[in-house]
Parts: C-alpha cells; structure tokens; sequence
C-alpha cells in the first residue's frame, strides 16, 4: 500500500489494533492495563517486535563494505528501512534521509552542523512558547557560541501560536524558525505549512520537531514546507534509540559532518581526510541497525492502518476524553486549541499531578505526570506541572471511562 492508499483508508479495526500489541494484555496491580502515555513512548505491535528479533536471530552483521552474506542482508534490511522512511514522510530523495537516536539527536545535528555554518552575531532564531525543551535548548546552545539570540513567538489562552505575532517576529536577522508539529504538553496542531511560508519569505530555514506529528497523521514534508523534520521511532510504534533526521538534499551537502569516525569518510590520512556524500556523511560509527529495522515496520504497519483512519479514530477517543473530563468538578484543561491532536492535560483543584498518577496507577491507569520537559509552557498557564493522558492507535472510550473511575477515586480520597 502506498501512501496515497493509506490515506484514504476509511476505518480502523481497533479490537484487531489492540490484539497486535501483546503488552496491553497485561494486568497492573491486579487491574487490566489502561495505557495513556503514548506521548512519552508507545507500546510495540507484534510485527515490530518480530521484525527486531527476526534480524538478530537470522541476518545480524554489520553493515555496509561487508562481503559476505550476512552483511549484505543487513545492509539490505537497513538501507530498505531508509527507504520505508523516505516514503513515510514524503522526501523526495531517499539521500534525504538520516538515521539518529531520535528527535532530540536530529535537530541537535541540525543545530550544530547548519547552525554553525550559517548563523552568526546578531542572527535570530525563531521559536514558539509551547517548544518541548529538545527545541529549545540546542538553540539557546547555539546562540552561546555564536552570538545570535533565541526570539519567541507567544501563545494565546488556548494553546495555539500567535500568527500575527509570530509574522511581525520574523525579518531579514531570522536564519531558522524551528517549531513543533504537535505539542507534547497541549496537542496543538500546529499550522506548520504556513510557518514555512513566511519562515521562506523572510528567508529562513524551517525545522519541525516531529516527534508527536509522526505517529499521528500523514507527514509531507515537501508540503508542509520543512526544510528539515526530526522524528523518533519510540514515539511511532518503533524501537527506542532510533529516529530519522529528513533534511533537504542541497542544505545536507552543504554541511558539515555532524560527528566524526567510521562509515562517515570517504578517504583518511594524517594531512586530512574527504567525508562520504549523504546521508553517510552523517552516520558516524555503527548505527542501531536492529532498531532502523524496527522502525521501517513500524513505518509500514502505519500506512497500512491508513492514515485517515488513524486520524478520524484518535480525533474520536480526543473528543470523548475533552467532553468526559468536562464532567469532572474542579478539573481545569491546560491546552484546548481547536486544532488538537491525542493529549488531554489538566489539573485538579484537589490533589497534584503527582499524587494523580499515583492513584491512577494503582487502577490500572498509566497517565504522565510532571512538566513534560515544556516548563516554559507550565509557565506559561500558571501550573508546576499537569496530568497528561495522551492518546495512540489502540485507545478507546472505554479507555476514557476507565481514566474517569479513576479520577472520581483521586476526589474520594482527596476532596
């Protein structure tokens, strides 16, 4: 299936979804398990964890240059995960492709290896108030070496980026606007393809941090604009410890390598060394072949839910969660944009997020409680921290219901 087909896919078979993933069969403390912090890590279906025990029973070697059997099936397992993830997000070429250890390695490459060969004293970068902090502190890193200077776009009661603030932000100083795709402590959608319009305009590069977009939806990165777009397999139904960097194919050639060592060179004396062409160029060492692996079924198994389906199923379970929440006495939502994807955070007037988790745990009920590494948008509404449920593929307003009981357990104990 390719994915204009999967993306016309019109329903998803969720008992068949959740019968793929062998952990939600588990019991916590005695109660069946309630999973509702996919924003952190998702859970692995069957074929993904095939796929990973499947290479290092039968193919495991390393990679490239090897001539013997073995090598060349690794080879051919990993480069074909390449390709699986240049199809899943829509790259033109599959040179555009960069395989990392997640997100937060992919836009720290950006940052070092783009940022300090075009961004110097006086520069700005252009980033929004909702930013998790993998973007956010490689940028501040960056504008301690180079003098530049990190600008901010503000963020309205509801969650959502100040357009017009944003527009007025950028000018002939912006060399990089890097944004969320979805934030991770709201479930903001962000209009990312008109950021790059007026990131373009002014003549800056776009880097989305996609780390919730990924698993969510479909990803075009030619349309929406990014001229580079950082995901992680953990956060998309693969291994944890890999990910993807997508960068445009003349901003790669330009740069520099990001690490040195093996498999990044093409010749090395002592007088100097000459590096391989991308993505290599930036591979340095032995990657995580077994995790790449993982990632391109993964990759596969999404399209193949249908992206539409998975869109229409979530934006479901969302709206149930909002409304059911809406019922609880003294819950405040904290992120209630209009365009919103798969995360419901909120306080309760009665007990700290802290305590919630742990009494929601011992129901069965798995939620993130904490900053969620945004503490500027804690900030931002007034909190220390919030309980996050966040939504994947297998969840269900059964889910919700159970999330609920649990809720009215936190109030009998603490009210």
């Amino acid at each position: 299936m390719n994915a204009s087909e999967a993306k016309v896919a019109a329903t998803l078979d969720v008992d068949a979804v959740r019968a793929a993933f062998p952990i939600l069969s588990r019991e916590v403390h005695g109660k069946p398990l309630v999973y509702l912090d996919s924003a952190a890590s998702t859970q692995k279906p069957q074929v993904v964890i095939d796929a990973v025990s499947h290479f290092y029973e039968t193919t495991n070697a390393n990679i490239h240059r090897g001539v013997h059997r073995l090598s060349q099936e690794a080879t051919d397992a990993f480069e074909g995960a390449r390709e699986e993830m240049r199809a899943f997000l829509g790259a033109e070429q599959v040179e555009e492709i960069v395989f990392t250890r997640g997100t937060t390695e992919g836009i720290n490459l950006v940052a070092s290896s783009y940022g300090r060969a075009n961004v110097g004293t006086g520069d700005e970068i252009l980033i929004s108030h909702m930013e998790h902090h993998s973007n956010i502190v490689p940028w501040q890193m960056l504008c301690e070496q180079t003098g530049a200077k990190l600008v901010v776009a503000p963020i309205n009661d509801d969650g959502e980026i100040e357009m017009d603030a944003l527009a007025g932000l950028l000018g002939a100083r912006t060399k990089i606007v890097a944004v969320g795709h979805i934030s991770n402590a709201l479930g903001t959608i962000n209009p990312v393809a008109e950021i790059g319009r007026l990131a373009h305009q002014a003549g800056a590069v776009l880097v989305v941090d996609g780390a919730q977009g990924a698993p969510h939806g479909a990803v075009d990165v030619q349309a929406l604009g990014a001229d580079f777009y950082a995901c992680s397999g953990h956060k998309m139904y693969g291994p944890t410890g890999i990910g993807v960097l997508y960068g445009r194919r003349d901003l790669l050639d330009a740069m520099p390598p990001y690490q040195g060592g093996g498999e990044m060179i093409r010749t090395v004396s002592f007088e100097g060394s000459t590096y391989a062409p991308v993505p290599h160029k930036f591979e340095a060492g032995t990657p995580n072949i077994a995790g790449a692996v993982g990632l391109g079924a993964a990759a596969a198994w999404l399209r193949g839910l249908g992206f539409n389906a998975i869109e229409r199923h979530e934006s479901d379970v969302t709206s149930y969660g909002t409304s059911r929440l809406a019922e609880i006495k003294g819950l405040r939502m904290i992120g209630t944009a209009k365009h919103k994807a798969a995360v419901l955070g909120f306080v309760l007037d009665c007990a700290h997020p802290h305590d919630i988790g742990t009494i929601l745990d011992q129901e069965g009920v798995a939620v993130r409680t904490g900053h969620h590494c945004a503490q500027p948008v804690m900030d931002r509404f007034g909190v220390p921290a919030t309980s996050r449920a966040s939504l994947g593929v297998y969840n269900t307003r059964a889910d919700i219901d159970a999330l609920v009981a649990a809720l009215a357990r936190v109030r009998e104990l603490f009210a």
